[in-house]
């Protein structure tokens, strides 16, 4: 692809955040000619205290391969080799496994992503269409200026583009000035990632296995999967409800223990080397409205899901292309602005109805425990399992 080259000068539209959904919008106005500033915030990852880098979220279903090979990214993508996802094995209403296979999804596989590389993939195709990346944080945003902090030296600047593209995630830095946000629920993740530690995986055959582990608990949820820095492993809880214990390696190790199904992908690792969990946000998340005169929001910032979806990071490369394409129609043609962002509008929320409708189904799949908080307060209103419900 050949990158457009631009005079110096104001940028035609500046994306904050270089996640999946910002690179993918960068990538669009890139590829339609337009002038693109790629805020990058991302903070260089390294292995650290006993962690191996890695980024979560890392499901990517079967439905990612028309997106993709309709933006023309398929084949670079599928070049990366990441790892493959067949399915899903989830004791969800009953303590038996029920195994739900992509084998006859009519797109295929689905993948465990490798998010680092990934989301370099994504950035990488941004500036190859002629997108210029600045590692910088966005602060905030007054009218067509925007005042950012330079990563590395630290220094506070301004910088005018007519158009913004809020894509920092569940920080919604632009946005959440223009907009309200309604939270779904409270809840949290602790996860780690065990290294590799053996070489006769075969003596483990549980540990091989391609398809994510779901498993329902009396104050939450598990998961575990295998992704290409280890096997990861989940705890979803609500924070008031949260063992203090998952904080260390070794409270973390003995929740696994107390499961039925996920304990038995670990069977062969070390307890002693169990890493320190990582906490992260993992409620969903709707601003509103997600779009006005000069901005748009993508990803996370406008739309976060319960990762029991798996819909997170299909949802946000699908937004980053419809922010995309709504910014390079207003820059096309004033006149069409309230149209393009009253289609956008329509699109989040369709989005958000079916998230919503399927969210309710599944938690409602769940009857074993009904006195316990983390279930009664899903089961009004709440959330389906699309790929295990």
């Amino acid at each position: 692809m050949t990158a457009h080259v631009h005079p110096p000068g104001p940028v035609e539209a500046a994306v904050a955040g270089a996640g999946p959904a910002g690179a993918v919008a960068a990538f669009v106005l890139a590829s339609t000619g337009h002038r693109v500033l790629l805020l990058d915030d991302a903070r260089p990852s390294s292995p650290h205290a006993g962690h191996c880098a890695f980024k979560i979220g890392e499901s990517l279903p079967p439905a990612a391969r028309p997106l993709l090979r309709d933006l023309g990214l398929l084949d670079d993508f599928l070049a990366d080799e990441h790892p493959k996802s067949t399915g899903t094995y989830a004791a969800w209403g009953s303590a038996a496994l029920q195994g739900q296979s992509h084998l006859f999804d009519p797109y295929g596989h689905g993948w465990h992503l490798d998010r680092l590389r990934f989301d370099a993939f994504l950035r990488d195709a941004a500036v190859a269409a002629g997108a210029e990346v600045r590692r910088a944080t966005v602060l905030k945003r007054l009218g067509s200026r925007l005042i950012v902090r330079e990563r590395g030296s630290g220094a506070v600047t301004e910088l005018h583009s007519r158009w913004t593209v809020d894509a920092t995630g569940r920080r919604c830095v632009i946005g959440r000035r223009h907009g309200r946000r309604r939270q779904q629920d409270g809840l949290v993740a602790a996860y780690a990632v065990f290294r590799e530690h053996r070489p006769a995986d075969r003596e483990h055959p549980e540990d091989c296995e391609a398809r994510t582990l779901v498993e329902a608990a009396p104050h939450g949820w598990w998961y575990t999967t295998r992704v290409p820095a280890g096997r990861l492993v989940a705890h979803l809880t609500d924070p008031d409800l949260a063992d203090p214990a998952l904080r260390t390696p070794q409270g973390f190790w003995r929740g696994v223990t107390g499961t039925s199904h996920v304990r038995l992908r670990l069977e062969g690792y070390d307890s002693a080397a169990t890493p320190l969990p990582r906490w992260a946000p993992a409620h969903g998340l709707r601003l509103t409205p997600a779009a006005g005169p000069g901005w748009v929001a993508a990803g996370d910032a406008a739309l976060a899901f319960d990762p029991l979806s798996s819909q997170g990071i299909l949802t946000a490369l699908h937004a980053g292309a419809r922010a995309g394409q709504t910014v390079a129609a207003c820059l096309a043609d004033a006149g069409r602005t309230a149209e393009a962002l009253a289609d956008y509008t329509a699109f989040l929320d369709g989005v958000a109805a079916a998230y919503h409708r399927n969210h309710a189904h599944a938690y409602d799949q769940e009857r074993r425990w009904p006195l316990n908080p983390f279930w009664q307060r899903r089961r009004t209103g709440g959330t389906t399992l699309p790929g295990i419900a």
